[in-house]
């Protein structure tokens, strides 16, 4: 029989950004205002998620004209549940590691330890540019971003800190009161060498884009392997697009729509974006590497992971995500409130079912 802990976890994204979840003028029964998140928030507890994981931009652009700040938005929507934890999105060069673990410890102390932290390397150059921040080349920004982690949880954990890095420094430093107990989970994201290496040795968390089942193994084998020599341990996430619907043909046809209404201009402009990001990488990967127009229309490749059919399909791919050492799937929804209902009520008892019975065959070889 399978424990909470060896069940998948669900995470989704929290639209605190105008514009949906992907880059096309379909209809999007979606808001990015507090009154629609905290009662999507409400819905996504009671489905059955676990996670909720608030994203970060500072500036407009491929669709995203509003954007509301990762870690308040955050508390509020803690402040409207009681069992979902939700991940506040922070970027290194805007936040200073002494001023983001003092907010996110106060955070936790008034929400019983529900907080956790995506730390975002950085991909969007111009957004670095327009607020006058400095761009790193690829791998520096990793650098720095492991940096950021390592001082993020000196300061949880120790009195008088020291740290003395190429980015950030401290000097006896003591934070009181430290973050509530378990402390908050340090999330990342990334496909590159770097990204990879910088979870095997400090994230707890490693978010992947969307991707097929062999590919994602390669990155687990690899990301498992370098934390095992590193002592260390991280659980994987992946990214996905869920289109649930009562039968296949009907989850296809929306695809089809949302790739028919993409809008070209913007799904090019952010896919040169992202892939000089990627293509700044030592060796020339990184997420979107692989990335046709189609896969770009969602942001981070979440019809790759192919959630999309019936929601028994969906469940026996996620059961095989979570086989090859998938720990938590990602996910965003065309209409959330109402898909995010019809998930937790048709597509996550199903998992469990699937689990379970995963189970009792195991215990039935040994």
């Amino acid at each position: 029989m399978t424990t909470s802990h060896d069940q998948v976890k669900f995470a989704y994204w929290v639209p605190n950004v105008s514009g949906g979840l992907v880059i096309s003028k379909i209809e999007q029964r979606t808001g990015w205002d507090i009154d629609y998140n905290r009662r999507l928030a409400q819905i996504a507890e009671q489905a059955g998620f676990d996670y909720a994981l608030s994203q970060i931009r500072f500036t407009a652009g491929y669709g995203a004209e509003f954007q509301h700040e990762p870690v308040a938005f955050s508390h509020a929507l803690l402040a409207a549940t009681t069992k979902l934890k939700v991940i506040a999105a922070l970027l290194p060069g805007p936040w200073n590691p002494a001023v983001a673990a003092k907010q996110i410890a106060t955070i936790s102390q008034l929400t019983e330890g529900r907080v956790a932290v995506n730390i975002v390397s950085g991909w969007f150059r111009g957004e670095f540019t327009a607020i006058g921040e400095p761009w790193l080349d690829h791998d520096e920004r990793y650098r720095r971003s492991e940096e950021f982690i390592r001082a993020l949880r000196g300061i949880w954990t120790q009195d008088n800190f020291t740290f003395r890095g190429d980015f950030y420094r401290f000097s006896d430093y003591t934070l009181k009161p430290k973050p509530a107990y378990p402390l908050p989970e340090i999330f990342q994201g990334g496909s590159s060498r770097a990204a990879r290496d910088m979870a095997a040795r400090v994230s707890d968390w490693y978010f992947t884009n969307g991707n097929s089942v062999a590919e994602i193994k390669k990155q687990v084998d690899d990301i498992r392997a370098k934390a095992r020599a590193n002592n260390h341990s991280v659980k994987i996430g992946v990214n996905a697009f869920a289109i649930a619907r009562d039968t296949e043909a009907e989850a296809r046809a929306v695809l089809d729509e949302i790739i028919v209404k993409a809008d070209p201009e913007a799904v090019n402009a952010f896919g040169h974006e992202v892939k000089n990001a990627g293509k700044a990488s030592p060796e020339g990967q990184g997420n979107w590497a692989q990335s046709s127009f189609e896969d770009l229309v969602q942001y981070n490749d979440g019809f790759k992971t192919n959630l999309i059919g019936t929601p028994e399909q969906i469940a026996e791919r996620i059961v095989a995500l979570k086989e090859v050492g998938v720990d938590l799937v990602l996910l965003g929804f065309l209409h959330f409130q109402e898909e995010v209902e019809y998930f937790g009520r048709r597509v996550i008892p199903l998992v469990r079912a699937l689990e379970a019975k995963a189970a009792v065959h195991a215990q039935a070889a040994e």
